[in-house]
């Protein structure tokens, strides 16, 4: 089921006049206003619908197995490492998404993450917990935000996917991680740089649970992944999982 579109957390505006003291509850935000104007169309097309429209959603493409069993690439054949990951050091066990970052999962991602539609989180954690079995974990965290790009964003994506998750696996959900410092955005640095930009970039808030589910909205390299279980392993996690809504396939 989709989640309100009303603000779980109404502003409250406190006015004072020589007469009397009043209070205007339930404030609307810019995207609420927009979520109550505007007719709901899928973000893929633009047909009426909510989130994705059928059509769209039967065109996102499920990353089933054969697959990598640390990195979640797709694969001929069940391998314990491809050839992407193969030789590499990645610090979680395993990495797993529900889509190809492919076709109506790109624009989807794009709303999500730029355009703040609330709704998507809910969407997206349904369509996820049919495609992934339910972890076994002690808590479902997820990669943090940076802190300078969060500030033209709503909810950052990767915090609401965790949170829906956990209420679909019933499993806590904690903010177990926070960033040390901005970094150039992942998507302009080829491979080799893609590391070296996120590495030591994450610090854990305090001891990690032995078993850690990481969740973030799309997979490309790893790279930040691995440097976020990084960092949760050395806050004493013993084992930490991946989860994310799509990834990128070469």
């Amino acid at each position: 089921m989709l989640a309100s579109s009303f603000p779980r957390r109404p502003a409250r505006v406190s006015t004072r006049s020589r007469h009397r003291r009043f209070t205007l509850s339930r404030v609307p935000s810019t995207a609420w206003l927009v979520d109550l104007l505007l007719p709901p169309r899928c973000v893929s097309c633009g047909a009426s619908a909510v989130g994705l429209c059928a059509a769209c959603r039967a065109s996102l493409r499920p990353l089933t197995p054969p697959r990598c069993a640390r990195c979640g690439a797709p694969t001929a054949w069940p391998v314990e490492r491809c050839r992407e990951c193969a030789g590499r050091r990645l610090s979680f066990a395993s990495a797993v998404a529900a889509f190809a970052y492919a076709g109506p999962a790109r624009p989807f991602v794009r709303a999500w993450k730029e355009r703040g539609l609330r709704l998507l989180a809910p969407l997206a954690a349904e369509l996820v917990a049919t495609h992934v079995a339910s972890p076994g974990a002690d808590v479902i965290t997820h990669i943090p935000p940076d802190p300078a790009r969060q500030l033209t964003r709503s909810r950052h994506p990767a915090e609401a996917l965790a949170a829906e998750l956990a209420r679909c696996w019933q499993l806590p959900s904690t903010p177990v991680l926070a960033r040390t410092r901005s970094a150039h955005r992942q998507a302009s640095l080829p491979r080799a740089g893609r590391r070296a930009n996120v590495e030591g970039s994450f610090i854990a808030l305090a001891r990690a649970p032995a078993r850690v589910l990481l969740v973030d909205d799309v997979y490309t390299t790893g790279s930040t992944a691995s440097a976020a279980a990084t960092a949760l392993r050395a806050a004493g996690a013993r084992r930490v999982e991946v989860v994310t809504f799509a990834r990128a396939v070469r």
